[in-house]
């Protein structure tokens, strides 16, 4: 029997487990970096662990330190989580090796399927369907697009879409440098790449005495860069013979393995029904909420008990209702998905029903509910060492219709303040007539990036520096000679305007000039705006006829203020009527987008350079981003090696362009081009 257990992981998986095991009565330990010393995880386990270092190759991924700390804490468990180590057979084996118990599938089963390669020659020689490999020496213009995979990892590291033969050669070269970097090993192979192809997985339980379930099936089809954004149950227009095959085909390479615990198999639908495997996660997934929403199941129990060697008794129940999640990630869509940093200040979901358990169907076939899985709570600290994403928002209900329409909902009306999110993205996907008529594939995002990104043309971002502004004279009434119901800046005759400037987080600048007199107030620029009511904490304003509320938020530490309606999230700094001299960079400065590491570098100083080719790539928060020459000419400062840590605005290199090109100006203007994001330059 389990008695007390360690997660050898970190953020919301590590606490998931750890709720699960206060409901069973089981004592907890965690294990954390010194980045993670005030993490949420932390405080809620029996007991915690350090791991000195920040890195991930330090900590999380040092199998010796986690066996050890599980060891000094008196635990007689481990459950991995998800990432890091949690399909690593070594690792299981080292777990066990200790007289520990693991939480997850034989070791022997992980490694069968940590191979991708490996894996579809098992699957294949056991019926099931998988797509044949391509040979890159012989690929012909016939087979094209190509997918290049890593072998030993997933996650989207270490892939590359071709569609034309010459870019063979530089996709598999980065792609192997990319999976040696994650995962230790360079293999990478081809496969057919399906355009419009929908990621289906089959959720699969299986006990050691020879039963396995299969629990539905998820549609994780909408993603960025080869990773999961929404992810939902039961799949969308799924034919009833295609759901029995793929549970059918499912079962099947459980059994092939001789797996036990919860693990899933990711298919690829086509669209002409036929699926193929693409492999199997050996470990619960990030997106299982939507499994235990539909199903009443406690997964996390459940791979406890199989560990403690029950059996699975009965029929697994089946699926009831719709249940949608959402990642919510710390990055910007707008540019390129870069990676945020920051402290939360604030971060609620009005109207949540739980939090790290499955939605309970109890009180009738009408009711929904709001699931928050959260690794981040107010004061979280969001670096650049792991992962971006933030939490995962869950709503059930009887329809998908339904539960789509509560998720947006709830993401809506969040107050998430420090970074920023996907959270604008996510609302527009739930709420896009095709994501709602079904119409869903993993070409969705880019299909419709424009239209996801597009900001609000209302006003709202204008009006939204008017409150700020006038939320602060608010906050201001009072404090000098007139009388408290006089609002700040009221003269009796007419004066200069009060003038308060701000600039929002992509660069646009807002000046509100404004004054109160016997009339009430008059801003410059916006005649249709009327004052309602203002206070330091909301201000409601009617623009010609329509009335809106503003929840204004100030963090005089951080020197932003947060204003909050619907259709507007935005962080509004104010700027200052005197600035602070800025630092002199030489022009053609490349400086770093975000902190990161550097991982690659691909020339040398004295090298010439051409406009747009990579120059060298960062790693921040599992992903890396491209850093390009923003002109022809020679790249005639290096400053950074290969396994530096920068800070953002660190200059990382020179480009001095060529005398014919056009340079940088004086105010150093132009941007280095990045595939993950935007590079900074002067």
């Amino acid at each position: 029997m389990i008695s007390s257990l360690m997660v050898s992981n970190r953020g919301e998986i590590a606490r998931r487990v750890f709720r699960t095991c206060r409901d069973l009565g089981i004592a907890t330990v965690a294990v954390y970096s010194d980045a993670d010393a005030d993490a949420p995880h932390v405080r809620e386990a029996d007991t915690a662990v350090r791991l000195p270092g920040s890195a991930a190759a330090d900590t999380y991924l040092r199998g010796e330190l986690l066996v050890r700390a599980a060891l000094d804490a008196g635990a007689d468990a481990v459950h991995p989580g998800y990432g890091f180590l949690s399909e690593n057979a070594e690792f299981a084996q080292r777990v066990l090796d200790a007289g520990l118990t693991w939480i997850g599938p034989p070791p022997r089963a992980i490694a069968d399927m940590g191979s991708k390669t490996r894996a579809k020659t098992l699957m294949a020689a056991s019926g099931v369907p998988v797509l044949g490999a391509v040979d890159p020496d012989a690929a012909t213009a016939a087979d094209l697009p190509l997918l290049v995979k890593a072998a030993a990892g997933g996650g989207g590291r270490g892939m590359r879409i071709v569609r034309a033969l010459s870019d063979l050669p530089a996709a598999l070269a980065a792609a192997r440098a990319e999976a040696a970097s994650a995962f230790g090993s360079d293999e990478v192979f081809c496969e057919p790449y399906l355009e419009t192809g929908r990621h289906v997985e089959v959720q699969v339980l299986a006990d050691t005495h020879g039963t396995v379930w299969t629990l539905g099936e998820r549609d994780c089809s909408l993603q960025r860069r080869h990773q999961k954004v929404i992810e939902e149950s039961p799949a969308p227009g799924l034919a009833d013979d295609t759901r029995r095959r793929m549970a059918e085909a499912a079962a099947a390479a459980a059994r092939a393995i001789g797996y036990a615990g919860a693990g899933t198999v990711e298919f690829l639908l086509g669209a002409d029904g036929r699926f193929f495997f693409l492999e199997m996660n050996t470990r619960l997934q990030v997106e299982h909420p939507v499994t235990e929403c539909v199903t009443g199941l406690d997964l996390v129990a459940l791979q406890l008990r199989i560990a403690e060697g029950a059996a699975l008794t009965g029929e697994p129940p089946a699926p009831r209702g719709h249940a949608i999640e959402a990642r919510l990630y710390a990055e910007d869509p707008a540019r390129d998905w870069r990676p945020q940093t920051g402290t939360i200040h604030r971060f609620d979901f009005p109207g949540e029903t739980t939090t790290f358990a499955p939605v309970t169907f109890a009180t009738g076939p009408a009711e929904s509910g709001l699931r928050i899985d959260s690794g981040v709570d107010d004061g979280t600290v969001v670096g650049a060492d792991y992962d971006a994403m933030l939490a995962k928002a869950v709503a059930w209900a009887p329809t998908r219709t339904a539960a789509a329409r509560r998720l947006a909902d709830a993401l809506a009306r969040a107050r998430i303040h420090g970074v920023d999110t996907n959270r604008d993205l996510l609302v527009r996907a739930l709420r896009h007539p095709e994501f709602l008529s079904g119409a869903v594939d993993t070409d969705f995002l880019a299909r419709h990036r424009d239209a996801l990104l597009t900001e609000s043309k209302d006003g709202l971002p204008a009006l939204g520096a008017v409150a700020a502004a006038l939320a602060d004279a608010a906050a201001r009434r009072g404090t000098g000679p007139l009388p408290r119901d006089l609002p700040s800046g009221w003269r009796n005759l007419p004066a200069q305007p009060q003038v308060k400037r701000f600039q929002t987080t992509d660069g646009t600048q807002y000046e509100v000039r404004y004054r109160f007199g016997r009339d009430g107030l008059e801003l410059e620029g916006l005649p249709g705006v009327r004052l309602i009511s203002s206070a330091p904490d909301r201000v409601v304003l009617e623009s010609d006829g329509v009335r809106r509320t503003f929840d204004v938020s100030v963090y005089a530490a951080a020197d932003t203020v947060w204003v909050d309606t619907p259709g507007l999230h935005a962080a509004y700094r104010p700027i200052s009527r005197f600035p602070e001299p800025t630092e002199h960079v030489a022009p053609g400065s490349l400086l770093a987008p975000m902190p990161g590491t550097v991982v690659r570098i691909a020339f040398g100083e004295g090298d010439p350079v051409a406009a747009g080719r990579p120059l060298l790539w960062l790693e921040a928060m599992k992903m890396e981003h491209e850093v390009a020459s923003p002109t022809d000419g020679v790249l005639a400062e290096l400053r950074v090696r290969p396994g530096q840590q920068v800070e953002v605005g660190a200059v990382l290199a020179v480009v001095e362009p060529h005398p014919a090109a056009p340079s940088a100006d004086s105010a150093g203007t132009d941007e280095a081009a990045t595939t993950g994001s935007k590079g900074l330059t002067s």
